[in-house]
This record gives structure tokens, sequence and C-alpha cells, in this order.
């Protein structure tokens, strides 16, 4: 996926500016953020969060896989179907390190995942695109906001666990290749502007509910994000997270010529 970052300024910085910078930004270390997982790891709420955390990432990966095969069979050129393929592979790719990971610190992969796995189906099952433009804004849309959230919360774990995360998180090149599609075909076809928008505006509020409703039933998780386990979140961050969130996903929209 995407990750911003933001050029030095040699001369004599707006205080005001980064003050106000510095309050938004998601906090970048933490005494977890410090650790490493064998360490991290002996805390067993943490260990359990950060299980639930893998699972969930590993079973979104795997579900991109297959949506993206899928597709790919709506894809209007060859050209458009290879790539597409090839994105795929990136995305089992990603699913292959977390379930190799899972593995290695003794968890089985598929029981980390099964939780989840109701959730992001019903999710899937709720936003089924009609068409190939519905299919990319889709998975545009939600992948974007998933990695927005995932990297708002590897902020605050473990080394090893967030080196992880981090990198499975890179985009696959769906982004730019999204953005290339869509604003051709409105281009092309202004109308198919307005019919695109409300897609995103509905994908947009499944997705913020399944997520909210997803770690509300996982206990270890939740008591992560809201400050319980180590490093966690206040509620007030919370808050201020998935407004950042939410701001990031207006700017997806101007990038792919819709309105939010």
């Amino acid at each position: 996926m995407r990750s911003m970052t933001t050029p030095e300024h040699p001369e004599q910085p707006d205080s005001s500016a980064e003050a106000a910078d510095a309050a938004d930004a998601p906090e970048e270390s933490t005494a977890v953020a410090a650790q490493g997982w064998d360490r991290a790891s002996a805390d067993p709420q943490y260990r359990a969060a950060v299980v639930d955390l893998l699972g969930a990432l590993a079973y979104g990966e795997l579900a991109a896989f297959e949506r993206l095969a899928e597709d790919a069979k709506l894809a209007p050129t060859l050209a458009d179907k290879a790539a597409l393929a090839k994105m795929a592979s990136a995305e089992f790719h990603h699913f292959e390190q977390l379930r190799d990971r899972l593995a290695a610190i003794g968890e089985e992969p598929t029981q980390a995942m099964e939780p989840f796995v109701a959730a992001l189906d019903g999710f899937h099952r709720q936003t089924a695109p009609s068409d190939w433009l519905e299919g990319l804004v889709k998975a545009y849309v939600g992948d974007s906001i998933a990695s927005d959230f995932y990297r708002e919360v590897a902020a605050r774990l473990d080394s090893d666990t967030r080196s992880l995360v981090l990198a499975v998180l890179d985009d696959t090149g769906h982004a730019s290749f999204a953005v290339e599609k869509v604003r051709a075909a409105i281009e092309a076809e202004p109308r198919v502007g307005g019919r695109l928008a409300l897609w995103a505006r509905r994908l947009m509020g499944e997705a913020l509910s399944q997520s909210q409703r997803v770690v509300a039933e996982r206990d270890a998780l939740s008591t992560m994000l809201v400050g319980g386990v180590a490093d966690g979140f206040d509620l007030a961050e919370v808050g201020k997270m998935f407004s950042r969130i939410t701001e990031a996903h207006t700017k997806r929209m101007a990038a792919l010529g819709l309105a939010a």
C-alpha cells in the first residue's frame, strides 16, 4: 500500500504547523514498539492481540487474492486481465508471509484466521460489484481503508511484528492501476462518476462498520486498541485515528475524480 513522506525544510519551520501535525499524527515510537517479539509476547494479552491482528490480515490477503482473480474475469482487455492476475499473485505472497509468521510463533494459521472469515465474507457479499469499474473502486477504497487502519495499529506493535505488517501492506500496484482506469472511464462517460461516487460512499460505510464490529468482538484486539494492553490508544486517540482514516479516504476519492 502507500505511505506518505514529508520533505525536510532546512530553513526556519512553521512551529505552529509542526505542532498541529504532531498532534494529529499517530505516535511513531512507544515502549512496546522499541521491543522485539520475544520480549513483548511475554504479555499474554498482547500476544493474543497480535495473533488476532495477523489472523485478520492473513484472511484479508487471502480474500484479496480471490477477489482480484475474480475481477480479472471482468477485465475488458487481455492486458488488464494480466495486470490483475499479477496483483493477485502479490496478494497471495503477502498471505504466505503472514501464514508462515503465525506458524513460526507456534500458532495454527487457519485457527487464527477463522474468527474473521464470517465478517470479511459478509462484507464481500454485501458489496459485490456489478461490473469492472465497481470492482476496481471496491478494491481501491476497501483495501486502502484496511491498510490505513493496520498502519495506525502498527505504530503500537513490537518491532518484529511491525516490520511484517508494513511489508504486507506494500502496494501491489492496484492503486495506480485503479486510478488510471477509473479516471479514463469518467472522462469517456462523465455520468459514470455519479454512480461510482455513490458506490464508494457505500463501501466506506460498510468497511468502517465491519471493522468496528470485528474489533468489538475480539476482546484482546479491542483491549489493545483502547489502551488496556501495553501502549494502546486511549479513547480520544481512537476517534482521531478514524478521523485520519476518513480524511485519507476523501483524498483517494479526489484522486479517482469522485466526490467523497
